[in-house]
């Protein structure tokens, strides 16, 4: 049985210097999930998203764009919450990094990490990938010089900044992990975040003086804060943190931080060494998700493959995109987005699955039983499939798994789907056997719909209501509303239009 309590979640903060991507969508949609599986568990949730504000990428964007830095974020973050609207993304909690509750929080971590010795001035030279925002040793760039990640020729920066003494944390941080397993998921991905730490720290800049968009440091206002103290700490500051109380505590821990891995160093290696630093307890938890790409590559701008998600939701609506992003690829490892596989998914597993089964379930119980539906019965086979399928997809949520929890829940439509063509009802006379079936084939339906609508929350509340059942499937709570038995009969059952009208690829 699931604890009820506060469940607190985070997506990256994504930078405002393009408009949001697939990319952004998938972490963002993922943890819209897991944030609504939480509710129907009972939990109290925050999901938190956001936009990162700060920083040489953003002054550059400005400076391009004719415009000030404030005025450019000004012009871009709504473009975020308004894509998040439109995917039904409900979040909780939308912070941008130039509001003065960020502005306060970043201070007092600084403060908090300088009062204990661990911020001290220096001179460093390095080269500096501007799109990753972060400095590159020799032996980690391509040939020509250029980033790992971006392919593109970094430059050489030398000036002077405060330093956070990361190599100071080494045995901290691996004590840290030890005493905390299964704080990253997926295993393999933890298993790179320890490889990291045991591979040596080096300290990091926790300034600039070159650069004059940030936030202040509160004992040197000629340094800004530097990317990694201004962006990770949006998720205390969405918490309270820096408002001079403890009530930050009510949140923090966060339950998980939802990141994609190519920013593993950062929020698992920096981020808990800057928290312990500061005294303040790390977060309980990473997801760490792979990359979509497009044709074999990350999406950047940069390379011209960005795939913008509206224009997805077109072809296969709000659900079915979202549908795709969860169940097809396994979170933690890379996906590769094509329109094919969008539209191969959702043909299979929303029309001909999820689709057919609510269309087959309506229309024989129209011509059988009046359009009245009948009550499932007590033994049915159906009922070990329920529980089956529920324990599965619990489980798979638990450790963010949501492909595997997707499969899970169709494992039950698959087996009502079978047990309609084994019993054939609408061939059979009306009366109590056909009662029977369709009361199965409904109370299975009822629970599909309860356990699919964190990914599909505007289909399911249709199926919920076309089945005759009140109120909305959000105010469901788990694990009762899985319980076999739950559908009451005697409800009116109406077919609509088709949930999801087959694509022709």
């Amino acid at each position: 049985m699931h604890p009820v309590g506060r469940f607190y979640l985070t997506t990256p903060i994504y930078y405002v210097n393009a408009e949001p991507h697939l990319g952004h969508a998938y972490t963002t949609i993922i943890g819209d999930a897991l944030a609504r599986w939480h509710r129907l568990l009972g939990d109290d949730v925050k999901y938190l998203t956001g936009t990162d504000e700060h920083g040489l990428k953003i002054q550059q964007a400005a400076d391009a764009a004719g415009l000030d830095p404030q005025a450019f974020a000004d012009s871009i973050a709504p473009k975020f919450a308004d894509a998040w609207d439109r995917l039904d993304i409900a979040y909780d909690d939308f912070i941008r990094t130039t509001e003065p509750r960020h502005a306060n929080a970043v201070a007092e971590l600084l403060q908090r990490c300088y009062d204990a010795g661990d911020i001290e001035l220096d001179t460093y030279r390095g080269k500096y990938c501007v799109s990753c925002e972060e400095y590159y040793t020799d032996d980690e760039l391509l040939e020509g010089e250029r980033c790992p990640i971006h392919k593109r020729p970094v430059d050489t920066f030398e000036e002077e900044n405060y330093f956070f003494r990361l190599s100071r944390f080494q045995d901290r941080l691996l004590d840290w992990y030890a005493a905390h397993p299964g704080a990253i998921v997926p295993e393999f991905r933890a298993n790179e975040a320890i490889g990291l730490i045991r591979s040596g720290l080096r300290d990091f800049s926790a300034s600039r003086t070159s650069l004059k968009w940030g936030i202040p440091l509160p004992w040197d206002p000629d340094h800004v804060a530097y990317v990694w103290f201004d962006a990770l700490t949006n998720y205390l500051a969405a918490a309270g943190f820096g408002d001079g109380t403890d009530a930050y505590r009510t949140w923090w821990p966060a339950d998980y931080h939802l990141i994609g891995k190519d920013i593993i160093r950062h929020h698992c290696v920096y981020w808990p060494a800057m928290l312990l630093s500061a005294g303040v307890e790390p977060p309980k938890g990473w997801a760490v998700g792979g990359w979509l790409l497009v044709d074999g590559e990350k999406m950047a701008k940069s390379t011209g493959n960005v795939v913008k998600p509206l224009d997805l939701v077109d072809t296969v609506g709000v659900d079915g995109f979202r549908y795709y992003v969860l169940a097809d690829t396994p979170y933690g490892s890379d996906g590769d987005f094509s329109y094919e596989g969008l539209v191969a998914r959702y043909n299979a597993d929303l029309a001909n699955n999820l689709g057919n089964l609510t269309s087959r379930v309506a229309t024989v119980i129209a011509k059988k039983c009046g359009g009245t539906g009948p009550p499932p019965a007590a033994d049915s086979p159906l009922a070990e499939h329920a529980a089956a399928a529920y324990e599965a997809t619990a489980a798979a949520w638990d450790v963010v798994a949501p492909s595997r929890a997707l499969e899970s829940t169709w494992q039950l439509i698959r087996a009502t789907n079978a047990h309609l063509e084994t019993h054939e009802p609408w061939k059979l006379d009306p009366g109590p056997e056909v009662d029977r079936i369709l009361g199965d084939a409904l109370e299975a339906l009822r629970i599909v719909t309860v356990l699919a609508s964190p990914a599909l929350p505007n289909t399911c509340q249709s199926i919920w209501q076309r089945i005759g059942l009140d109120g909305a499937v959000t105010d469901q709570r788990l694990p009762a509303a899985a319980t076999w038995g739950g559908y009451p009969g005697d409800r009116p059952v109406e077919k609509g239009a088709p949930l999801f009208p087959r694509i022709n690829a």
